[in-house]
């Protein structure tokens, strides 16, 4: 299957190194993560907690701060809306505090630990405004009540007097996108925004963002251990184990013919719809943890993978290209159809 043509990408990461400082040294969250997201099109970063998808957002927001956190190695070119491109990892903080909440949008995980207890949620999305569109105060106020409009929350004009506490954690989500957008960015990073929402609230907050990306023309990177998350929104799939990039697909082909054991098994954890109905059976789990994978000299996977083999433990697997949009970091991904 070939994907239909693309725009040059907004974002290209190039073999980012990522490092955490521990009382053992500095720890690789994230360990040589290549990907590209074109402008229109939603990127999927997937796998558990622990794989370093958070960490590789904070790398590209510039929130890594030394001495205890630092970008090591690689390349994170952002695409203007001029089309200048610059890297993100050589940007010094002022540069980085121009482009954040302007032409790069974020939406956390914690939308209550995001926002400011003490302001309203109208002050805040006008505070974002003011900043960097150098508005007034009465326009910026103005605008924000649209943009809580645009999201879709109910009597907008009253709920931008509000405190965040006095908001559900769906509405307080909203809010998050709403100041995401305020300056209509040409990326938007989303860490796990529907994780602690039910599942209505979950489906109204995906399509919000997806009508909001086709009506801007965003490139958004949508983290998620969620992978029924994953179909709904994504267009391509990168699947992250251990802080590396394991199987990157479309997300079509992902779902079809997953070529990574890893892959395999957060597919098959998936409660499908014969189980939803029929007898009542454990759902599959992968056994061990990602505690110690990349102290592994080998594929970090090894100790949880079922077709390890002693080849699998010598040296790091290569990137195997299985076609020109699929490619997978694994010794027998070509036996895995």
């Amino acid at each position: 299957m070939t994907e239909p043509p693309l725009e040059p990408p907004v974002l290209e990461v190039r073999n980012l190194v990522s490092a955490f400082r521990t009382r053992s040294g500095w720890f690789r969250a994230v360990d040589g993560v290549s990907l590209e997201i074109p402008r229109g099109r939603t990127v999927a970063l997937v796998g558990e907690s622990g794989s370093g998808k958070s960490a590789t957002t904070l790398s590209i927001m510039g929130l890594l701060k030394p001495p205890y956190a630092r970008i090591a190695s690689g390349q994170i070119l952002f695409r203007s809306r001029e089309g200048t491109i610059r890297d993100l990892a050589r940007l010094d903080d002022r540069s980085m505090r121009a482009l954040r909440g302007n032409e790069i949008g974020m939406v956390f995980q914690d939308p209550m630990t995001s926002l400011n207890p003490t302001q309203t949620v109208g002050w805040q999305i006008a505070e974002t405004l003011r900043l960097h569109r150098r508005i007034s105060a009465r326009a910026a106020a103005a605008e924000a009540v649209r943009l809580l409009g645009l999201v879709e929350i109910a009597d907008a004009s009253r709920r931008a007097e509000s405190y965040p506490h006095h908001l559900s954690g769906g509405m307080r989500q909203r809010v998050m996108i709403a100041m995401a957008l305020a300056c209509k960015p040409t990326l938007l990073l989303a860490d796990e925004p529907t994780t602690a929402l039910d599942v209505t609230v979950q489906a109204q907050i995906l399509r919000l963002i997806r009508g909001l990306q086709d009506e801007l023309g965003m490139g958004v990177l949508f983290i998620t251990h969620d992978m029924g998350v994953v179909a709904e929104i994504a267009d391509r799939v990168e699947v992250m184990y251990a802080g590396q990039v394991v199987e990157s697909a479309p997300v079509t082909t992902l779902f079809d013919a997953p070529r990574h054991p890893y892959t395999q098994a957060l597919m098959r954890s998936l409660p499908g719809l014969q189980r939803s109905i029929g007898p009542r059976r454990r759902l599959p789990v992968i056994p061990g943890s990602l505690e110690h994978a990349r102290e592994s000299t080998g594929c970090r996977f090894a100790d949880r993978c079922g077709f390890t083999e002693a080849a699998c433990r010598a040296a790091v697997p290569q990137v195997a290209q299985l076609s020109a949009v699929h490619q997978a970091r694994c010794l027998r991904s070509q036996e895995l159809a």
